[in-house]
This record gives C-alpha cells, sequence and structure tokens, in this order.
C-alpha cells in the first residue's frame, strides 16, 4: 500500500484529493460524506470581487443615507439583507465548515483587479480559513486590453491579497497564457505559495431553437486532464510553488497522472457531481492500487517522476511536431 498523506500549503493531509470549489459547498451532508470517503481538504465555492464591491456601495449608500436623518432616529444597523450580498454569509458557511469538519477548509476569493475588496482576505483568515485559493478567472474583452497589461493587473491582484493575510494563497490559473513560466514565476514573487492549474471557463452553447445562450454547466471528463498533466510536467522544479491539478480527474489513474506529472494534490469536482461522494472513495483505491502496483510507497517518491524534467521522452512534453505525426499517420493508412 502506498502511503497517501502529503503535506500542501503547510498543511498537514490525509490524502491528495481535495474536494475543488463547487455547489458541494451548501450541503454540510455531502461534504462531511466527501471527507468520510477520504478528502484531504475541502475548498469553497468563490467568493467574487463583484459582491465584494456590492457589498461596499451597498454600505456607503445606507450610510449616505442616513447623513441629514435626526440623531435620535439614526440607526447604523441596516435592514436585513442590505448586506447579505457581500462576504458576511460565506464567512458564516465558513466557520460552519471549519467547525463541522476535520480537514483543512480553503476559502476561494475571485478578483481580477486589485481594490478595497481584497482587505475580506483577512476576514475570511479569521473566519478560520485554513489557506485561500485566488481564482483569477478574467476574461478580457476590452481590445485595448492587452496581454502585458492584464497579467501585470492580476500580478497586482495576487500580491494584494498575499498582503491582507498569514495563511498561505494559492492562484488558481487559466491555461491560456503564451509564456506560462514566466507568469508563474510573477506569482511566485508576488508572495503565493501555491498554484492551481487549470480553471474550467464558462463555456455557454446556443439554442438555435430559442435563439438565445444555453446555461447549462457541462461537467468534465477525462479528456481534458492532458492540458493540466502538461503544464503541471513543465513547472515541476523550475517553481517553488506547490502545485493542484484541477480539471479531468475521474479515476485513480487521473490522480496518478496527475501526481506523477507534478501535482501535489488533485482537486476533484465534476466526479462528485456526478457520481456522488463515493467517487471519492473509489478514486483513493484506484489511486493507491495504481502506485503500488509501480513500487511507489509514498507519494514525495511518485511526484514529478514523468515530468519534463525527469520523463524519458521528455521532449514530448516540449513540443508536439504536428506535421510529422500527421504524415505518420497518413502513411500507416
Amino acid at each position: 500500500m502506498t502511503d497517501l498523506t502529503t503535506r500542501w500549503l503547510g498543511l498537514d493531509l490525509r490524502s491528495p484529493l481535495v474536494v475543488g470549489a463547487s455547489p458541494l459547498t451548501d450541503d454540510l451532508d455531502a461534504l462531511k460524506a466527501c471527507v468520510e470517503a477520504g478528502a484531504g481538504a475541502i475548498v469553497m465555492h468563490s467568493l467574487f470581487e463583484e459582491q465584494l464591491v456590492a457589498e461596499q456601495m451597498a454600505a456607503h449608500r445606507f450610510i449616505d443615507s442616513r447623513i441629514n436623518t435626526d440623531a435620535e432616529a439614526r440607526s447604523f444597523f441596516p435592514e436585513s439583507e442590505v448586506f447579505e450580498m457581500g462576504s458576511s454569509s460565506y464567512l458564516k458557511r465558513l466557520g460552519l465548515l471549519q467547525t463541522a469538519l476535520d480537514v483543512p477548509v480553503i476559502a476561494s476569493l475571485n478578483g481580477i483587479s486589485p481594490g478595497g475588496w481584497t482587505q475580506h482576505a483577512r476576514e475570511l483568515e479569521e473566519a478560520g480559513a485554513a489557506a485561500i485559493e485566488l481564482n483569477l478567472y478574467d476574461l478580457t474583452t476590452d481590445p485595448s486590453d492587452t496581454a502585458v497589461s492584464l497579467e501585470q493587473r492580476q500580478l497586482e491582484v495576487v500580491r494584494s491579497v498575499v498582503e491582507q493575510v498569514t495563511i498561505p494563497v494559492s492562484v488558481k490559473l487559466s491555461p491560456f497564457y503564451s509564456a506560462l513560466p514566466a507568469f508563474v514565476a510573477g506569482v511566485e514573487a508576488a508572495g503565493a505559495r501555491g498554484l492551481v492549474l487549470f480553471n474550467r471557463f464558462y463555456q455557454p452553447d446556443m439554442d438555435l431553437e430559442e435563439l438565445e445562450l444555453s446555461r447549462e454547466v457541462v461537467l468534465s471528463t477525462s479528456a481534458e486532464l492532458p492540458l493540466r498533466l502538461h503544464g503541471l510536467a513543465m513547472l515541476f522544479n523550475r517553481t517553488t510553488l506547490e502545485m493542484a491539478a484541477s480539471g479531468g480527474v475521474h479515476s485513480g489513474d487521473d490522480a496518478a497522472k496527475a501526481i506523477l506529472s507534478g501535482a501535489t494534490v488533485v482537486q476533484v469536482v465534476s466526479a462528485l457531481l456526478g457520481e456522488g461522494p463515493t467517487a471519492l472513495a473509489r478514486i483513493t483505491d484506484e489511486l493507491n492500487q495504481r502506485l503500488s502496483t509501480m513500487g511507489y510507497t509514498t507519494l514525495t517518491e511518485a511526484r514529478g517522476a514523468l515530468s519534463l524534467e525527469n520523463a524519458p521522452n521528455a521532449q514530448t512534453w516540449e513540443r508536439l511536431n504536428y506535421a510529422r505525426l500527421l504524415h505518420g499517420w497518413q502513411s500507416s493508412q
């Protein structure tokens, strides 16, 4: 049997399998079942910058509306739900999960610009978050917003959040950086402790009958995993940041591939949404069996064994000559 305990972001985990950010955060019973099935940690769903800015604006409007009222009648206790659009309910939920679950609970922030909202990172720490996952979910649609300006803005967001807290900050990236290692070096310099590779962007389809966009969210499949494996393998031992794989993990073999590529932990979401918490128990057993069969007694032994640095045919990670591959395929027909 392989020892599946690991250390991630300074946290001791019983397993490298982590429940990623998802609607499961709102189901305490499901999370308890995930922990029972072997989850090493829980990541809450994201608290978005827009929510936090809205909360701040609501506070300003509330105070401004009462500046000229009679002092005796003035009350600084807002009407119910005035601030519910922001962080208060999220903080309560975080406190509940931190108390009810005996694994680390990681809070998640989504931000695209530096600003006062980053102070909420401190509130998350005070509420018991073991770490913060900063989700840089930013789809630019402005033609004047260059790649350079976008990346500089994102690095400033990372720096702003890191400055607010003493707990570790892990940054969740998209796969669409033209020079990922250089950007990761910037993330490391900004003070982050970890990376999550990669975000799955919301990709609406079209309903041609109704002539509108479809809002249905499609769950991932194992076919999405190789993109993550490539990023992990390319970055392993080229950054001090600890890496988490996210997206496309549906089996123990998927998890093993991520670890062999360089992941410290593996986040699971779609398999849980489709199969329920029992998916974690199945993946744990499959992962243990696979690594044991390969002769690994610990995750440290396995981590990065097939990275760009260590794989016997590592040049495959660096480039694929598609013309040559296509020629070889055509020649075989």
